[in-house]
């Protein structure tokens, strides 16, 4: 095999390992009322087209309160069924710790699917710098 020759068949091979690469996304949720119930959605849409995305929402200030106990969305239906479905298909759920102080919650007042992170802008960062797409819907 010529150098030219192995060139190419070396960038074929990234090219197809590149197509094999699990997509990996990061949803970033700031407010519960304009975004927690699309951002569920678009979730929940994403997986069903692709079910090996590696996805992680991220939520901050008033986006928290839909992985708090008993919160509901505007059809009154409770975000913690959606949250727990959308974990099991292995989406992650992370709280920001300084929202949590800044608005004297508690994390025993969120659902047991939220996780917590130290902060949401730093964990938002450290994963798109993983390369992780970033949305906001």
């Amino acid at each position: 095999m010529n150098p030219k020759q192995m060139i190419m068949a070396a960038m074929l091979a990234a090219a197809s390992l590149g197509a094999l690469a699990q997509d990996k996304v990061v949803y970033h949720v700031n407010d519960t009322q304009s975004q927690a119930l699309s951002t569920l959605r678009n979730i929940r849409n994403h997986l069903d087209t692709d079910p090996t995305a590696q996805i992680t929402v991220v939520a901050h200030a008033f986006g928290v309160d839909f992985l708090m106990e008993g919160m509901k969305d505007r059809n009154e239906s409770p975000f913690a069924a959606t949250v727990a479905a959308l974990v099991n298909r292995g989406v992650k759920f992370e709280v920001c710790e300084i929202t949590l102080k800044n608005r004297s919650f508690k994390k025993d007042q969120f659902i047991q699917e939220a996780n917590f992170t130290p902060s949401g802008v730093v964990r938002l960062t450290k994963l798109q710098l993983q390369g992780f797409g970033y949305i906001k819907p």
